[in-house]
């Protein structure tokens, strides 16, 4: 896959290998985006558009862009919002609101009848030039937005939320065409047999249709998927030279990131839902400010992509802080040269976190380590991956009596952060008691009982 303008991105600051999403589902996560807080702290637990209604993100509720409003700073917002049903960006700090519907309508009237397919999952050619395709336009948008605030001489803040990459994937033929179906390399993880996994991830292939797709099948969307990336990568470019052109690349920090992954057929699976694996809960994270940032730094530390972005936002701004934080501060801001922060330097472990929704109600709760990840299903067979031994997560060791102490270190672990955290779940003295204790059946005696 090509991504030379993420790549010089990377090159030229610090590239997180290590970043992972609190929740790897779209609202909560922008969400937290904003507050700096996990959706399980304020009842957000869900995608406000699909299942089970919930309250919407408070709009007095703490927002960052709102400091960078009150210090002076002109802003605008571009695309994909997915935070509140009723309130845009601007009731949340930002001047200016660029959404999706203005492409839409742009693109309707510029080329009628050829509009994007939103249930074609397995994804199509885009058949509008490249100049002309979503990301493109977007990144137009921005793109003048830094002309236009860089000449007027005012700190400026842009935020461009692209849909891609995100089923269904609709490269145009330009990028489309680099990116043929039988050299997709098929993924590791991909013959997954899903024993003694949760029920719940085989109903999830029966639910898409996808119970018996080889990678012949899978193998189109893949390369769609890789095309749609790199012409993702082509627009960014397209901002980068913004910024460069208006003489303010020294002095922006430019941060790149997702609000989660995508299984794409990893483990036979498509989208995400119901399931931990790194594919969906590990996100890129690229941050550049060339004069505070050593070039080609690469940070191993794990990291929340939402939650510590917000306070090391605040703090490298110096505006507001959210009270009570779940993240923390990147970067030690003590002297010039920004560096990783003992915050970070000593984290041991990342939690994630999900609550059902689009397909039934289905909560899990996952802590990992550099070697080990567990996954708590409360309602099914608990989950423990070996990552060093099997960085696929094919084999599930819940049941091996030879883990039996990691596991109750993880389980204790995640205990102490969830409550840490107000997660209610873990309020609830049979919950508690489920997962600080272990009383949980392991696979093989789920069908013992006569």
């Amino acid at each position: 896959m090509d991504t030379p303008n993420l790549d010089r991105l990377a090159a030229e600051g610090a590239w997180f290998t290590s970043a992972f999403t609190p929740i790897p589902l779209c609202t909560p996560a922008r969400q937290s985006l904003l507050t700096g807080r996990r959706p399980e702290a304020s009842g957000n637990l869900w995608n406000y558009d699909l299942g089970p209604r919930i309250p919407a993100l408070e709009p007095s509720s703490y927002a960052w862009p709102r400091g960078l409003r009150d210090a002076g700073y002109r802003s605008q917002y571009v695309g994909k919002w997915h935070v509140h049903p009723d309130l845009d960006p601007t009731a949340f700090g930002y001047g200016e609101y660029v959404p999706l519907e203005a492409y839409r309508s742009w693109r309707e009237e510029r080329y009628p009848g050829a509009s994007l397919k939103p249930r074609d999952w397995w994804g199509s050619v885009d058949p509008v030039p490249t100049v002309d395709s979503r990301t493109h336009w977007l990144a137009g948008q921005t793109a003048r937005f830094i002309r236009e605030a860089g000449a007027a001489g005012t700190p400026w803040h842009a935020r461009l939320d692209f849909v891609e990459p995100h089923l269904p994937c609709q490269p145009t033929e330009e990028f489309a065409s680099r990116y043929a179906a039988e050299h997709v390399p098929r993924w590791r993880n991909f013959a997954d047999p899903l024993v003694d996994k949760p029920y719940i991830q085989q109903q999830q292939l029966v639910n898409w249709g996808v119970e018996d797709y080889g990678w012949e099948d899978w193998a189109p969307a893949v390369a769609r998927y890789y095309a749609v990336i790199a012409q993702l990568d082509d627009a960014i470019g397209h901002v980068l030279d913004a910024v460069d052109k208006a003489g303010a690349s020294a002095e922006t920090l430019v941060i790149y990131t997702s609000d989660h992954g995508d299984m794409c057929g990893a483990h036979g699976m498509m989208d995400k839902h119901y399931v931990m694996y790194d594919d969906v809960v590990r996100v890129p994270l690229i941050m550049r400010w060339p004069e505070h940032l050593t070039a080609g730094t690469v940070i191993d530390h794990f990291t929340y992509n939402t939650l510590d972005l917000v306070p090391t936002i605040a703090d490298l701004v110096g505006i507001a802080q959210p009270e009570h934080p779940h993240g923390a501060r990147i970067f030690s801001t003590d002297t010039g040269v920004l560096t990783p922060s003992s915050e970070l330097a000593s984290r041991q472990h990342v939690v994630s976190t999900y609550n059902g929704q689009q397909f039934g109600l289905f909560t899990q709760r996952m802590i990992r380590t550099r070697r080990w990840k567990y996954v708590w299903n409360p309602t099914d067979v608990d989950e423990l991956y070996d990552l060093e031994q099997d960085p696929g997560e094919i084999h599930n060791h819940v049941a091996d009596k030879n883990c039996s102490d990691v596991l109750e270190s993880l389980r204790h672990s995640l205990y102490e952060q969830l409550s840490a955290d107000g997660d209610d779940i873990v309020a609830n003295e049979w919950m508690a008691r489920q997962l600080n204790t272990g009383r949980k059946l392991n696979p093989a005696h789920l069908h013992s009982r006569s």
